[in-house]
């Protein structure tokens, strides 16, 4: 999220989470103050290879729910995070997924971090539109929920739905949606999210 009418609207749809960009080289980075947002919306801050102490004042800044690394960040640096966060910050820990991604390889991570996050591997840390295969996903077999996201739109609602049914969905816990649902970068269509909110429901 970006712009705070926008903001606005999106809200009035009660979804979970927000996310707001604190990158400054991403095109979606978020800049100034938030507006009004309901206790029962968690609010998650975006962060790659982001100083320690950044995160933090952040965090407080905001009075943000989650933070979500989207960069290089190792297990030791999520431990440390967790540390300095504590316990009722949200740590999820983005992944950006090849055909041959190793899940082993999130083992060392799990006792730091509240979710992960995969993502399609493309030029840019997110926001790419891309979808990548979920059948790499069959092979998940780390118990930590993960949030499904890259290249997710309206016209994905079938494959999202018949995902969640099968075993490969059975620790997805949210579907992470951003550059199919925008008219510009950062700003959400709001009747096209309505309109998947209300599907995905069903």
């Amino acid at each position: 999220m970006k712009y705070k009418d926008n903001i606005q609207g999106v809200v009035s749809l009660q979804p979970d989470y927000l996310g707001f960009i604190f990158y400054e080289r991403s095109k979606r980075h978020f800049e100034g103050t938030f507006p009004a947002i309901p206790d029962g919306i968690k609010t998650v801050g975006v962060f790659v290879n982001a100083e320690q102490s950044f995160i933090k004042s952040t965090v407080e800044e905001h009075a943000l729910n989650a933070v979500q690394l989207h960069g290089d960040e190792s297990a030791s640096y999520c431990e440390d995070l967790r540390a300095v966060l504590g316990n009722d910050i949200e740590i999820i820990k983005a992944f950006s997924i090849s055909d041959r991604f190793d899940f082993n390889n999130l083992n060392v991570f799990t006792p730091f971090c509240d979710f992960f996050l995969f993502d399609t591997k493309g030029k840019e840390r997110g926001g790419n539109g891309i979808l990548f295969d979920w059948n790499v996903l069959q092979r998940y077999d780390v118990e930590k929920p993960f949030f499904l996201s890259g290249g997710i739109g309206l016209q994905e609602l079938n494959q999202v739905q018949s995902f969640l049914k099968s075993k490969a969905g059975e620790y997805c816990y949210a579907i992470d949606v951003n550059s199919k649902f925008e008219s510009e970068p950062g700003m959400k269509k709001i009747k096209e999210l309505k309109k998947f909110i209300e599907l995905t429901k069903t």
